[in-house]
This record gives structure tokens, sequence and C-alpha cells, in this order.
């Protein structure tokens, strides 16, 4: 079984994928990860948005890059909305994700994969396909709280600009934009809780494939 949960930052994808990945027993794949890997390579290598340096750093990613807790600092975040637009960097990392989905680490017997292009690119023949969304406003607020209760001091116009800046990205980019697929379901979460959210998607699921 493969699960692709696409969205745009801050939409609720990640918390859903974790979820159904446990209540299903299978893999997970967070492969926005991946393109902060690329971007924390990159920075230390030069300018992420230099396209030789993000190609060379997204080839060097390695499946143990994806713990690197610097992966979810604000530097690294805004610099792997910049690498992500780069389109050899998402060739790059393209077969990373496909041999996870279509070959799950041992003892899984599928995958969830959240990201911006998963139902559309990475995963087109994905079992089930599901697409968050919110308003950048109600996601903003989730990002501020975030870096609040992290630790990290901000101002919530900033991260409201900031994520207006990215939205943008992700959807202008030429090489696969963000959005949904044309058979995914359209889950918003501006009013839903985690567990609506969640309810919403297994019985989906459960219509789609017959399984709960």
């Amino acid at each position: 079984m493969i699960i692709a949960v696409d969205g745009p930052a801050a939409s609720g994808k990640g918390t859903l994928a974790r979820r159904l990945a446990r209540h299903y027993g299978l893999a997970h794949l967070d492969t926005g990860l991946l393109y902060r890997a690329t971007a924390c390579r990159a920075l230390a290598k030069g300018d992420p948005a230099d396209p030789a340096v993000a190609e060379a750093a997204a080839r060097a990613v390695r499946a143990e890059d994806l713990d690197n807790p610097e992966l979810r600092s604000e530097r690294v975040s805004a610099a792997a909305s910049v690498v992500a637009a780069i389109p050899a960097v998402r060739a790059a990392l393209l077969a990373f994700q496909r041999d996870f989905a279509h070959h799950p680490p041992a003892g899984f017997a599928g995958a969830v994969l959240d990201g911006r292009d998963i139902g559309t690119v990475v995963c087109p023949d994905a079992d089930a396909k599901l697409f968050l969304t919110a308003t950048v406003e109600a996601r903003a607020h989730r990002r501020f709280k975030e870096l609040q209760e992290g630790g990290v001091g901000s101002i919530y116009q900033h991260v409201l600009q900031d994520m207006k800046v990215r939205d943008a990205r992700d959807q202008e980019r030429k090489t696969a934009p963000l959005e949904r697929a044309v058979d995914a379901l359209e889950i918003d979460t501006t009013a839903l809780d985690a567990d609506a959210a969640f309810a919403t998607a297994v019985d989906f699921i459960a219509r789609k494939l017959g399984t709960r």
C-alpha cells in the first residue's frame, strides 16, 4: 500500500502522514526532510540558490542525514524552499523517494509519503492520495506557535510573509509545482483538529481500498 499526502507548509500533512503510517503499519517518509538535508549540505558548501551547488548536495544526501536536528531550523527551512525549486535537485531526489515507496524498509508492507508532489510526480500510482490545505493565516499561526514552543523568537507578521513567499515559490515553479492530484481527496484543516482530519482520511481510504 502506498499513500500520498500532499499540501503546503503547516497544513497538517506531516502529522496526518505519521498517524496513518502507525495506523496501517506502514513506513513513513517526510520528503521535505530530503530537501532540508539538501539545503543543509548546500549551505555548508556555498549558495543554495546555485544550481550546481544544490544538485551536488542533493546527490550526496543519505538516509542518516534526515536525523540531523539542524534540519528544523528556520535558516535551513528557508533554504529548502529555494533548492526545491531547482529541477536538477528534484530529479536527483526522485529515485530516493520512489525506491522508498516501492521498496519500504524491512517489516513494512507499504509506505506513506508526505510532501508537495507525491501524488502528482513521485507516486502517481499511489493507492490513495490526500491533499491537505488551510488558509495561509491559519498555517502561519501554527508555524508561529511551533517556533515559540521551540524557544525560537519570531514575529507573526514575518512568519506570515515568509509563508506567502514559500507558497508562491512552490506553486509557481516550473518543475513539479504544488498542486492537488485530480484523484486526491482535499481536506481543509483550517477548522479541523488532527483527530477529525485523521477520521476523514481513514474513511476515504476505507471507501477506496476497502480497509480500515
